[in-house]
Protein backbone atom coordinates (compact mmCIF):
# COMPACT_ATOMS: atom_id res chain seq x y z
CA UNK A 1 0.00 0.00 0.00
CA UNK A 2 1.09 3.18 -0.63
CA UNK A 3 3.44 5.34 0.83
CA UNK A 4 6.10 2.88 -0.64
CA UNK A 5 9.61 2.91 -1.47
CA UNK A 6 11.26 0.19 -3.30
CA UNK A 7 14.53 -1.53 -3.44
CA UNK A 8 15.93 -4.74 -1.58
CA UNK A 9 19.52 -3.54 -0.87
CA UNK A 10 21.66 -1.04 -0.49
CA UNK A 11 25.35 0.44 0.11
CA UNK A 12 26.32 3.99 1.94
CA UNK A 13 28.22 5.95 4.41
CA UNK A 14 26.68 6.42 7.81
CA UNK A 15 25.66 9.57 7.49
CA UNK A 16 25.08 9.55 11.94
CA UNK A 17 23.98 7.29 14.74
CA UNK A 18 21.68 7.09 17.35
CA UNK A 19 22.20 7.64 21.02
CA UNK A 20 23.70 4.44 22.92
CA UNK A 21 25.05 2.90 19.38
CA UNK A 22 28.32 1.44 19.67
CA UNK A 23 30.65 -0.41 17.56
CA UNK A 24 29.94 2.04 14.02
CA UNK A 25 31.47 5.19 13.53
CA UNK A 26 29.60 8.07 11.56
CA UNK A 27 31.71 7.63 7.63
CA UNK A 28 31.69 3.77 7.74
CA UNK A 29 30.68 2.15 4.33
CA UNK A 30 27.99 -0.76 5.34
CA UNK A 31 25.48 -2.92 3.62
CA UNK A 32 21.97 -4.08 3.64
CA UNK A 33 18.97 -5.84 2.72
CA UNK A 34 15.75 -4.00 4.21
CA UNK A 35 13.71 -5.28 1.22
CA UNK A 36 12.06 -2.08 1.09
CA UNK A 37 13.10 1.37 1.56
CA UNK A 38 16.41 1.00 -0.02
CA UNK A 39 15.22 3.89 -3.10
CA UNK A 40 16.01 6.80 -1.18
CA UNK A 41 19.20 9.01 -0.37
CA UNK A 42 18.67 8.86 3.51
CA UNK A 43 17.71 5.36 5.06
CA UNK A 44 17.10 4.69 8.80
CA UNK A 45 17.92 0.94 9.41
CA UNK A 46 18.57 -0.82 13.24
CA UNK A 47 22.66 -1.47 13.72
CA UNK A 48 21.91 -5.36 13.32
CA UNK A 49 21.01 -4.53 9.81
CA UNK A 50 24.24 -3.52 8.75
CA UNK A 51 27.43 -4.97 7.52
CA UNK A 52 30.65 -3.48 7.27
CA UNK A 53 31.74 -2.74 3.62
CA UNK A 54 35.47 -2.55 3.21
CA UNK A 55 36.57 0.73 2.29
CA UNK A 56 38.31 -0.27 -1.02
CA UNK A 57 35.61 -1.98 -2.54
CA UNK A 58 33.26 -0.26 -5.53
CA UNK A 59 29.93 0.61 -3.89
CA UNK A 60 28.27 -0.51 -7.24
CA UNK A 61 29.40 -3.74 -6.98
CA UNK A 62 29.61 -4.25 -3.60
CA UNK A 63 25.39 -3.75 -3.69
CA UNK A 64 25.29 -6.02 -6.64
CA UNK A 65 26.79 -9.02 -3.91
CA UNK A 66 24.02 -8.42 -1.46
CA UNK A 67 20.97 -9.59 -3.05
CA UNK A 68 22.45 -11.38 -6.16
CA UNK A 69 25.20 -13.05 -4.78
CA UNK A 70 24.14 -14.27 -1.83
CA UNK A 71 21.06 -15.86 -3.13
CA UNK A 72 23.63 -17.75 -5.95
CA UNK A 73 25.88 -18.36 -3.09
CA UNK A 74 23.82 -19.94 -0.73
CA UNK A 75 21.61 -21.67 -3.24
CA UNK A 76 24.76 -23.14 -4.75
CA UNK A 77 26.16 -24.13 -1.03
CA UNK A 78 23.24 -24.75 1.20
CA UNK A 79 20.88 -25.71 -0.81
CA UNK A 80 22.42 -27.75 -3.24
CA UNK A 81 25.72 -28.43 -2.03
CA UNK A 82 27.42 -28.54 -5.35
CA UNK A 83 30.86 -29.96 -5.62
CA UNK A 84 33.67 -29.88 -7.76
CA UNK A 85 33.16 -31.79 -11.58
CA UNK A 86 28.85 -31.72 -10.50
CA UNK A 87 26.85 -30.05 -13.61
CA UNK A 88 24.39 -27.01 -13.36
CA UNK A 89 21.95 -25.68 -15.34
CA UNK A 90 20.91 -22.13 -14.82
CA UNK A 91 17.92 -20.22 -16.09
CA UNK A 92 18.30 -16.97 -17.06
CA UNK A 93 21.70 -17.26 -16.74
CA UNK A 94 22.41 -13.41 -18.30
CA UNK A 95 20.57 -12.23 -15.26
CA UNK A 96 21.67 -10.49 -12.00
CA UNK A 97 21.80 -13.86 -10.40
CA UNK A 98 22.57 -16.06 -13.38
CA UNK A 99 25.68 -13.74 -13.79
CA UNK A 100 26.16 -14.40 -10.05
CA UNK A 101 26.09 -18.22 -10.08
CA UNK A 102 28.06 -18.38 -13.32
CA UNK A 103 30.77 -16.79 -11.27
CA UNK A 104 30.42 -18.93 -7.83
CA UNK A 105 30.14 -21.94 -10.25
CA UNK A 106 33.30 -21.70 -12.12
CA UNK A 107 35.23 -20.89 -8.82
CA UNK A 108 33.04 -24.46 -7.68
CA UNK A 109 34.59 -26.22 -10.59
CA UNK A 110 31.00 -27.19 -11.76
CA UNK A 111 30.53 -28.09 -15.84
CA UNK A 112 27.71 -25.08 -16.60
CA UNK A 113 24.94 -24.39 -18.79
CA UNK A 114 22.62 -21.78 -19.03
CA UNK A 115 19.18 -20.23 -20.63
CA UNK A 116 19.35 -17.32 -22.27
CA UNK A 117 18.43 -15.06 -25.01
CA UNK A 118 20.81 -14.82 -28.05
CA UNK A 119 21.43 -10.71 -26.85
CA UNK A 120 22.72 -12.95 -23.38
CA UNK A 121 24.50 -16.09 -25.36
CA UNK A 122 28.15 -13.77 -25.50
CA UNK A 123 28.00 -13.01 -21.92
CA UNK A 124 26.95 -16.80 -20.90
CA UNK A 125 30.11 -18.36 -22.72
CA UNK A 126 32.60 -16.01 -21.39
CA UNK A 127 31.29 -16.25 -18.01
CA UNK A 128 32.34 -20.31 -18.52
CA UNK A 129 28.65 -21.33 -19.43
CA UNK A 130 27.41 -23.40 -22.45
CA UNK A 131 23.82 -20.59 -23.55
CA UNK A 132 21.27 -22.34 -24.76
CA UNK A 133 18.64 -19.90 -26.63
CA UNK A 134 14.87 -20.80 -24.53
CA UNK A 135 13.44 -19.59 -27.23
CA UNK A 136 14.75 -21.72 -29.85
CA UNK A 137 15.74 -24.79 -28.15
CA UNK A 138 13.81 -26.75 -25.81
CA UNK A 139 16.10 -26.97 -22.74
CA UNK A 140 15.68 -30.54 -21.46
CA UNK A 141 16.04 -31.82 -24.41
CA UNK A 142 19.10 -29.74 -25.25
CA UNK A 143 20.81 -30.77 -21.96
CA UNK A 144 20.22 -34.35 -22.62
CA UNK A 145 21.91 -34.14 -26.24
CA UNK A 146 24.94 -32.18 -24.33
CA UNK A 147 25.38 -34.32 -21.44
CA UNK A 148 24.12 -37.70 -21.83
CA UNK A 149 22.21 -38.42 -18.46
CA UNK A 150 21.37 -34.63 -17.52
CA UNK A 151 22.42 -32.33 -14.94
CA UNK A 152 23.11 -32.48 -11.09
CA UNK A 153 21.36 -29.32 -10.12
CA UNK A 154 19.07 -26.91 -11.60
CA UNK A 155 18.64 -22.97 -10.64
CA UNK A 156 15.24 -21.97 -11.38
CA UNK A 157 13.50 -18.44 -10.98
CA UNK A 158 10.60 -18.95 -12.87
CA UNK A 159 8.32 -21.56 -10.90
CA UNK A 160 5.14 -22.87 -11.59
CA UNK A 161 5.00 -25.89 -13.93
CA UNK A 162 8.30 -24.51 -15.15
CA UNK A 163 10.06 -26.34 -11.74
CA UNK A 164 8.71 -29.44 -13.10
CA UNK A 165 10.09 -28.90 -16.61
CA UNK A 166 13.01 -28.33 -14.96
CA UNK A 167 13.07 -31.82 -13.17
CA UNK A 168 13.39 -33.33 -16.60
CA UNK A 169 17.01 -31.69 -16.88
CA UNK A 170 17.91 -33.84 -13.93
CA UNK A 171 20.42 -36.70 -13.57
CA UNK A 172 19.17 -39.58 -11.21
CA UNK A 173 19.83 -38.02 -7.52
CA UNK A 174 19.77 -34.32 -8.95
CA UNK A 175 17.98 -30.82 -7.25
CA UNK A 176 16.23 -28.24 -8.50
CA UNK A 177 16.25 -24.87 -6.91
CA UNK A 178 13.10 -22.67 -7.20
CA UNK A 179 13.93 -19.48 -6.18
CA UNK A 180 12.67 -15.55 -7.58
CA UNK A 181 9.64 -17.34 -8.81
CA UNK A 182 9.16 -14.53 -11.57
CA UNK A 183 5.32 -16.12 -12.92
CA UNK A 184 4.62 -14.63 -9.40
CA UNK A 185 4.76 -11.34 -11.78
CA UNK A 186 2.03 -12.79 -13.80
CA UNK A 187 -0.14 -14.11 -11.58
CA UNK A 188 1.20 -17.51 -11.72
CA UNK A 189 3.63 -18.06 -9.46
CA UNK A 190 4.11 -19.12 -5.65
CA UNK A 191 4.24 -15.65 -4.44
CA UNK A 192 1.05 -14.09 -7.04
CA UNK A 193 -1.39 -11.70 -5.51
CA UNK A 194 -3.40 -11.75 -8.08
CA UNK A 195 -5.95 -12.54 -8.39
CA UNK A 196 -5.38 -12.84 -4.66
CA UNK A 197 -5.01 -15.21 -1.38
CA UNK A 198 -6.72 -17.64 -3.38
CA UNK A 199 -4.30 -17.99 -5.92
CA UNK A 200 -1.28 -17.81 -3.40
CA UNK A 201 -2.57 -20.91 -1.67
CA UNK A 202 -2.71 -22.13 -4.47
CA UNK A 203 0.60 -22.00 -5.83
CA UNK A 204 2.22 -22.94 -2.52
CA UNK A 205 -0.01 -26.03 -2.95
CA UNK A 206 1.31 -26.89 -5.77
CA UNK A 207 5.12 -26.20 -5.11
CA UNK A 208 4.87 -28.53 -2.23
CA UNK A 209 3.28 -30.90 -4.21
CA UNK A 210 6.26 -30.88 -6.64
CA UNK A 211 8.07 -31.16 -3.16
CA UNK A 212 6.84 -34.57 -2.12
CA UNK A 213 6.25 -35.96 -5.42
CA UNK A 214 10.35 -35.37 -5.88
CA UNK A 215 10.59 -37.75 -2.55
CA UNK A 216 8.09 -40.02 -3.94
CA UNK A 217 8.74 -40.45 -7.24
CA UNK A 218 11.98 -42.69 -8.86
CA UNK A 219 14.92 -41.31 -9.69
CA UNK A 220 15.68 -39.19 -5.92
CA UNK A 221 15.07 -35.76 -8.27
CA UNK A 222 14.13 -33.28 -5.69
CA UNK A 223 12.60 -29.66 -5.90
CA UNK A 224 13.59 -27.57 -3.37
CA UNK A 225 12.51 -24.12 -2.53
CA UNK A 226 14.90 -20.94 -1.65
CA UNK A 227 13.88 -17.87 -0.09
CA UNK A 228 16.73 -15.28 1.32
CA UNK A 229 14.13 -13.65 3.09
CA UNK A 230 13.59 -16.42 5.11
CA UNK A 231 16.84 -17.37 5.37
CA UNK A 232 18.00 -14.21 6.27
CA UNK A 233 15.38 -14.21 8.93
CA UNK A 234 15.63 -17.21 10.47
CA UNK A 235 19.86 -17.23 10.00
CA UNK A 236 21.39 -13.76 10.02
CA UNK A 237 24.45 -14.65 11.23
CA UNK A 238 24.71 -16.69 7.84
CA UNK A 239 23.97 -14.03 5.68
CA UNK A 240 26.49 -12.12 7.45
CA UNK A 241 29.13 -14.58 7.44
CA UNK A 242 28.59 -15.68 3.65
CA UNK A 243 28.01 -11.75 2.51
CA UNK A 244 31.72 -11.25 4.18
CA UNK A 245 33.48 -13.79 2.37
CA UNK A 246 31.54 -12.33 -0.85
CA UNK A 247 33.34 -9.52 0.13
CA UNK A 248 36.69 -11.08 0.46
CA UNK A 249 36.32 -12.66 -2.80
CA UNK A 250 35.35 -9.45 -4.51
CA UNK A 251 38.89 -7.85 -2.74
CA UNK A 252 41.14 -10.79 -4.51
CA UNK A 253 38.93 -10.31 -7.66
CA UNK A 254 37.84 -13.70 -8.01
CA UNK A 255 34.35 -12.57 -8.82
CA UNK A 256 33.27 -9.44 -10.51
CA UNK A 257 29.79 -8.23 -10.88
CA UNK A 258 28.12 -7.99 -14.21
CA UNK A 259 26.63 -4.35 -14.53
CA UNK A 260 24.46 -3.48 -16.89
CA UNK A 261 23.95 0.13 -16.36
CA UNK A 262 24.44 2.83 -13.44
CA UNK A 263 21.55 5.22 -13.12
CA UNK A 264 21.29 8.00 -11.11
CA UNK A 265 18.74 7.72 -7.93
CA UNK A 266 16.69 10.28 -9.64
CA UNK A 267 16.05 7.45 -12.68
CA UNK A 268 14.56 5.24 -10.65
CA UNK A 269 11.21 4.83 -12.78
CA UNK A 270 13.50 4.88 -15.90
CA UNK A 271 15.74 1.70 -15.20
CA UNK A 272 12.84 -0.25 -13.17
CA UNK A 273 11.23 0.24 -16.85
CA UNK A 274 14.53 -1.08 -18.54
CA UNK A 275 14.04 -3.86 -16.08
CA UNK A 276 10.71 -4.72 -17.21
CA UNK A 277 11.28 -4.65 -20.75
CA UNK A 278 13.65 -7.83 -20.12
CA UNK A 279 17.24 -8.47 -21.94
CA UNK A 280 19.33 -7.11 -19.50
CA UNK A 281 22.80 -8.71 -18.67
CA UNK A 282 23.70 -8.09 -14.93
CA UNK A 283 22.25 -6.07 -12.53
CA UNK A 284 21.12 -2.52 -12.97
CA UNK A 285 22.29 -0.28 -9.71
CA UNK A 286 21.32 3.19 -8.96
CA UNK A 287 23.62 5.48 -7.69
CA UNK A 288 23.38 8.79 -5.70
CA UNK A 289 22.51 11.47 -7.50
CA UNK A 290 25.31 13.62 -5.81
CA UNK A 291 28.11 10.94 -7.38
CA UNK A 292 28.87 9.94 -4.12
CA UNK A 293 29.47 6.33 -4.94
CA UNK A 294 26.67 5.44 -2.73
CA UNK A 295 24.40 2.78 -4.12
Amino acid sequence: MPPFTPGWDLVGVVDRVGDGVSGIEAGAMVAAMPISGAYAEFVCLPQRELIPVPSDLDAAEAVSLVLNYITAYQMMHHSAKVRSGQRALIHGAAGGVGTALLQLGRLAGLEMYGTCSPRGAQAVSELGGVPIDYRQQDFVEEIHRLTGDGVDVVFDPIGGAHLWESRGALRPGGRVVGYGLSTSLRGEGLTSSRPGRRQRFRGTAVFALYIAAGWVLPGRKRVVPYSIQTLKRIKPAMFRQDLMALFDLLRRQQIKPVIAHRFPLAEARHAQEVLEKGGVVGKIVLVRNDGSGDA
